[in-house]
């Protein structure tokens, strides 16, 4: 089975470059199902509805989000319309969405996806270990092909839990931190790595964010409004082969294109 993972979709530009892009990615790696990253996804910070409507006419099958999808008003809604939607698994139990869920069949094999948020430089959550351990102890035994989103900062963090992970589940991909990392790897027990996805969004920028913005917060350390870039924009994923039979990766394959839109 293809799954793709793309990286964080960062506003309209990230929109745009996968609605361009998707239905040909598609096609050319015959891909089965697609993930994407979306809690940055509207004006860069959180997904609206119609955003989300938007990106699965598009061929997106499923969003894993993190911190940012909360900030946001119309979450609760998206959550309550789409559970094909979710939100990191450590935080409380009150706080609207799911942290995992488990899609139909796809070649004869349900796929379940889990999002969970680091704590390394991000705000206190739950343990993400445990609350994985949790997860993977109560699925049912037919649940083979397991893709988790980790949502950190902290690249030790994001290996550790890839090491935690190895054998128990199809793959573990890092997102949060919008740049492709090159350490995409299978480990010994057949879990696909890599340390962080990228993103789907504009290049000439600071992850995604106009750099004026940013240059100014780092020069005066005031509160700076952040605003999405413009101009070139990149999409950033993963392709992951896996077996349907053992859950297995037998593959992982960066993808990163490259698209001049006009600033």
């Amino acid at each position: 089975m293809k799954i793709c993972f793309i990286g964080d979709i960062v506003g309209r530009p990230g929109r745009t470059i996968v609605i361009d892009l998707l239905s040909g990615i598609r096609k050319e790696h015959d891909l089965d199902f697609v993930i994407a990253n979306g809690e940055n996804a509207s004006g860069g910070t959180g997904l609206v509805p119609h955003n989300a409507e938007t990106l699965l006419d598009a061929g997106i099958d499923f969003f894993t989000s993190g911190n940012h999808i909360f900030q946001n008003k119309e979450y609760e809604h998206l959550f309550a319309s789409y559970p094909q939607v979710i939100r990191p698994a450590n935080y409380p139990d009150s706080v609207p969405g799911k942290g995992f869920y488990t899609m139909e069949p796809v070649r004869g094999a349900p796929i379940t996806v889990i999002n969970i948020i680091g704590r390394t430089f991000m705000d206190p959550m739950d343990c993400p270990f445990k609350a994985i351990d949790k997860i993977l102890d109560n699925l049912p035994d037919d649940s083979k092909i397991i893709i988790v989103d980790f949502h950190a900062e902290a690249t030790s963090e994001k290996i550790a839990m890839g090491w935690y992970l190895n054998g128990r589940v199809s793959a573990m991909v890092g997102t949060h931190t919008h740049v492709q990392t090159s350490d995409e790897r299978i480990l010994s027990e057949g879990t696909a790595y890599i340390t962080d996805v990228g993103m789907a969004g504009p290049i000439d920028s600071v992850i995604g964010v106009e750099r004026k913005a940013i240059l100014r917060r780092f020069l005066t350390g005031l509160p700076t409004k952040f605003t999405v870039a413009k101009g070139p924009s990149k999409l950033n994923a993963v392709i992951i082969d896996v077996d349907e039979d053992t859950g297995n990766a037998r593959s992982i394959e960066r993808l990163s294109i490259t698209r001049k839109y006009p600033s």
